[in-house]
């Protein structure tokens, strides 16, 4: 189970820091993500972190300002957003592709967490 929380209201230039708690998962031994989805908009990559947090890959719109890290001992993924503007509105979810290593994409078979609203003004 992946567990979501951190997001709220923020008025734009504000930071957030979002945090993916999993139970049942070794994120140690995973790659992990975050994505995002808008109302009316399709689910969207915001960045990846291999197993053993060396390698990142980050979203067009988030480079620069949105910071991923995954603490494997206390097995959770964490999502430092700073800069925040009103387009980084969208419910932010954590994820993990099933039975894989692989980097988790929109698409794939992924556990999924329920979900952190984010808004901001």
């Amino acid at each position: 189970q992946l567990v979501e929380s951190g997001g709220g209201s923020v008025q734009a230039g504000g930071s957030l820091r979002l945090s993916c708690a999993a139970s049942g998962y070794t994120y140690s031994s995973a790659c992990m993500g975050w994505f995002r989805q808008a109302p009316g908009k399709q689910r969207e990559g915001v960045a990846t972190i291999s197993s053993d947090g060396l390698s990142k890959v980050y979203g067009d719109s988030v480079k620069g300002r949105f910071h991923i890290s995954k603490d494997n001992e206390e097995n959770t993924l964490y999502l430092q957003m700073n800069d925040l503007n009103p387009e980084d509105t969208a419910t932010y979810y954590c994820a993990m592709r099933r039975a894989s290593i692989v980097c988790p994409t929109p698409r794939s078979d992924n556990h999924w967490g329920q979900g952190t609203q984010v808004t901001v003004s």
